[in-house]
């Protein structure tokens, strides 16, 4: 058993321990139960589970959940609405999201997938400096797809 401030008492046996716990008006919490004996502590046990849930929600606070945003392209897509698109691109990155990269062929631009990918690979190397390449273009069915990770800070 460990007492209220920290320190050891001893090995007690277990109703001996439960009268000690309510004397001082607190909990007897079970620690290790697997340990031989096993381990209790005297502590309140609503504090205890305050606290626990404060440092869950504080840790909750500071995590950054990274979020893939996406992008849809064309194989015909001009040069004005692709600037466009890489500006939202970069300011997925910039939040420290991830994005995808989609060009979607349709009918007879399935022949013009090369194309294609070279185009995605323009637009990797026109975001390099915000974010690296984690997944290089691939086909899936009518669809290319490539994503970008942000860069660390």
């Amino acid at each position: 058993m460990i007492g209220s401030d920290g320190e050891q008492v001893g090995v007690l046996p277990l109703a001996q321990a439960i009268v000690e716990a309510e004397g001082k008006g607190l909990d007897l919490v079970m620690i290790s139960p697997n340990a031989d004996p096993p381990v209790c502590k005297v502590m309140d046990y609503g504090k205890f589970k305050y606290e626990q849930s404060k440092k869950a929600n504080l840790a909750r606070k500071k995590q950054h959940i990274v979020l893939t945003k996406e992008v849809k392209v064309r194989a015909s897509t001009d040069q004005n609405d692709m600037d466009i698109k890489m500006r939202r691109a970069r300011k997925f990155l910039e939040e420290g999201n991830k994005v995808k990269v989609s060009m979607r062929f349709r009918g007879r631009e399935m022949v013009y997938a090369s194309r294609g990918a070279e185009h995605l690979k323009k637009i990797a190397e026109d975001l390099k400096d915000l974010g690296k390449v984690e997944n290089m273009p691939n086909m899936e069915g009518r669809q290319m797809i490539m994503v970008i990770g942000p860069l660390k800070k």
